[in-house]
């Protein structure tokens, strides 16, 4: 039978990563999704469909009329995928489109994530809808 004493650091595991980023790694890969992530899922909630649509004609005649208008967008490519389908999973459960699923996945997601997400949200809606009768 071998012996692992745990009470001295494994020096494979601690190569190069302080104490606080594995912390971070180890509640990603348990959560799936960093504390952040999360924020912006539930900053998601509030956003409406039309924060995905690319600004047309009518939001630059608003600019014109009314001045700069709030854009929805975030400089993070990878988190914005997440926010774009975190938008959709909010309006439309499991719905979503396929190519937010495919930008989900092409920013660097994983299909447990997405299948984290889509049910965290889907479980989210139900709860603020309320219980039915």
């Amino acid at each position: 039978m071998a012996y692992v004493d745990f009470a001295q650091p494994l020096p494979a595991a601690g190569a190069g990563l302080a104490l606080p980023a594995m912390r971070e790694r180890i509640r990603t890969a348990a959560q799936g999704f960093t504390t952040a992530e999360w924020q912006i899922v539930q900053i998601a909630r509030t956003d409406g469909m039309a924060s995905l649509r690319a600004p047309g004609r009518w939001s630059r005649l608003k600019t014109i009329l009314f001045g700069p208008q709030p854009h929805f967008q975030l400089a993070d490519g990878k988190l914005e995928a997440l926010r774009r389908l975190a938008v959709e999973a909010w309006h439309q459960g499991f719905a979503v489109r396929p190519s937010s699923i495919d930008n989900f996945l092409a920013a660097g997601f994983t299909e447990g994530q997405l299948e984290t997400l889509l049910s965290a949200v889907t479980a989210a809606r139900r709860a603020l809808k309320g219980p039915r009768a």
